[in-house]
Parts: structure tokens; C-alpha cells; sequence
């Protein structure tokens, strides 16, 4: 049947480091969906058929058909029988914009935060919020990664320890010199404040922050720093990871050879399992667009010679 395909193709690909969770969701569901049909192969008839009525949006019918494709082309090369749905009818899902932020709006992001009301369940509030999103600024990290942090992945030499998060890769996180004085400074007020808890970012509870009270705070951080007040979709804390990454390279110049060089290590320091994810946070701001045209006008002027 293919309830026990999907299990053992998720069983598979997580083995070389995938998560999947939505997938496994999507597949099984789609998979007793075909069951009630009297199905045990993939038919593109029934996979249509089933899509609009498992989502309601084109991105999230998208994201269903996209692993369904995947786990058609698995089966398929074991027995031809199951069908493949063709790639022509697969939408394409739009990401959101990223918002790349200046450094006066990250500096009045941290300002703001700094001044944060104070709360009696929650102390180092101010102090908390104020290092989580300067170290996400400064260093690129996914917001899963800063709040899975524990004390001891803090090492010797001002060096963060991210372990097995997107693809099951660990790695190492240097920081530069004045984060690690800031990081130094919040030490010193969460031993006074967070009592025995080991996480870095303790909630009231001295557990692990949940991303929607995080995000909830971000949000109302925004408004009161006044960014982007008149955009229709709100800047997120995910878009200080693009920034990070657009800022990093504009610093690499328009020389192929260090550009190469500059995009991977950034690929190695922000986690991407492939060089290929990182060129989802090239944005064109105008000190790259200044390169990239002074790169266009060199190969020109050589051409004419």
C-alpha cells in the first residue's frame, strides 16, 4: 500500500538528513486518500483530484505537488507503474520578498528593544530580546538555531556550537569581537535573572522560547521602531539572516575569483546543505548593483580593445 511507501521513503531521505515533516504529513494524507479509491499506485488523475481539496491556496496545493512529484519519481524507478504528474501543471510558489534592513533600522531595533516595559515574570526581557536579534542580525542564524542554543554551546574563543538543526548538520559559529562583549554583558544579567534554566534565551518558565511569542514581540518591535510602517507585508526576523548574507557580500567586491571565495564560506557559515540556497539571499541593493555594473562597463572596455 502506499502508506507503507511513504514511511519508507521518508525513513530514507531523512536518513540523508531531510526533516520532512510536512511531506510525511502531505504524503500520508494523500496516500489513504488513494486508498479509499481502491489505489495501491500513483495516478496524476487522483493526485488532482485530491489537491484541491487537501489546500486551499495555490502556494500550499504547490507545496502538496512538489512532494508528491518527488515520491512519484522514487516509486517509478522501482516499478513503472505509478505515474508521474507532469511538471507543467505544477505552480510555482512566489517566496516573499525579503526586506533588507539598514543598519539605522537594526540599530533602532536594538535601541528600542533596550527600552522594552519590564515584566515581573520576565526580568531579563529588555536584555533577552535585545541579544537574540542582534546576534541573529550579526550573525546570520535561523531564529530556530538562536533559541535551541544552551549555555554550553557557548565555547572557548567566542565560538558558537549549532548543533543538527536544518538537514541534521552541526557546525561552528565564530563571533566577531563586539559580539562577543555584548553576549559577555547578557551573561553576566541572565545568571542574576533566568535562575537554573541552561537555555540561552529562557522563557518565564526557564524553558525553550516558543517562535510565536518571539515573533509576536519582533512584531510590536517593529512598530514602535517605525520600520517600514507603510509596507503591506511586515519585515520578519528572518529577513536580518538576508540581510546578513546581502551585507556580506557587498564587502566581497566584483572580482570573480573572491566573490567565489567570499559566497563559500557564507554558504559554510550560514548552514545551507548546498551553495545553491545561498543565491536565495543575494538581493540587488544599490552598492551591489554599483558593482555589478562597474563589472559590466570593465568587460565592455575590454571587449573594445
Amino acid at each position: 500500500m502506499l502508506s507503507a511507501d511513504v514511511n519508507r521513503y521518508i525513513s530514507l531521505r531523512r536518513a540523508l538528513g531531510y526533516k520532512l515533516v510536512q511531506a510525511e504529513r502531505h504524503l500520508l494524507a494523500f496516500a489513504r486518500f488513494a486508498a479509499e479509491r481502491g489505489e495501491s499506485h500513483i495516478r496524476t488523475a487522483t493526485a488532482l483530484t485530491w489537491l484541491p481539496m487537501a489546500a486551499k491556496s495555490p502556494n500550499a496545493m504547490a507545496h502538496r505537488l512538489t512532494a508528491i512529484i518527488l515520491f512519484a519519481r522514487f516509486l517509478q524507478a522501482e516499478d513503472p507503474r505509478h505515474e508521474i504528474p507532469p511538471p507543467d501543471i505544477k505552480r510555482i510558489t512566489n517566496r516573499p520578498v525579503p526586506y533588507i534592513y539598514t543598519a539605522d533600522e537594526i540599530a533602532r531595533i536594538l535601541d528600542t528593544t533596550g527600552h522594552l516595559r519590564r515584566q515581573r515574570p520576565n526580568p531579563l526581557r529588555r536584555e533577552l530580546y535585545a541579544m537574540l536579534f542582534g546576534l541573529i542580525a550579526s550573525t546570520g542564524l535561523r531564529v530556530s538555531e538562536a533559541l535551541a542554543l544552551r549555555l554550553d554551546d557557548i565555547l572557548h574563543d567566542g565560538v558558537l556550537h549549532i548543533r543538527e538543526t536544518k538537514f541534521r548538520k552541526s557546525r561552528l559559529v565564530p563571533l566577531h569581537a563586539t559580539v562577543v562583549e555584548a553576549l559577555k554583558g547578557y551573561l553576566d544579567a541572565r545568571c542574576q535573572l533566568a535562575g537554573e534554566s541552561d537555555w540561552l534565551f529562557p522563557s518565564v518558565k526557564h524553558r525553550q522560547l516558543y517562535p510565536s511569542t518571539v515573533n509576536y514581540a519582533f512584531r510590536c518591535i517593529l512598530r514602535r521602531a517605525g520600520i517600514a510602517p507603510d509596507r503591506s507585508r511586515q519585515p520578519r526576523i528572518h529577513d536580518l539572516r538576508h540581510t546578513f548574507a546581502t551585507r556580506v557580500l557587498e564587502q566581497c567586491g566584483a572580482e570573480r575569483g573572491t566573490i567565489a571565495k567570499h559566497f563559500v564560506a557564507l554558504s559554510t557559515y550560514l548552514g545551507h546543505a548546498s551553495i545553491h540556497n545561498t543565491y536565495w539571499y543575494l538581493q540587488a541593493t544599490p552598492e551591489m548593483m554599483v558593482d555589478i555594473a562597474a563589472a559590466a562597463e570593465k568587460l565592455i572596455g575590454e571587449g573594445d580593445v
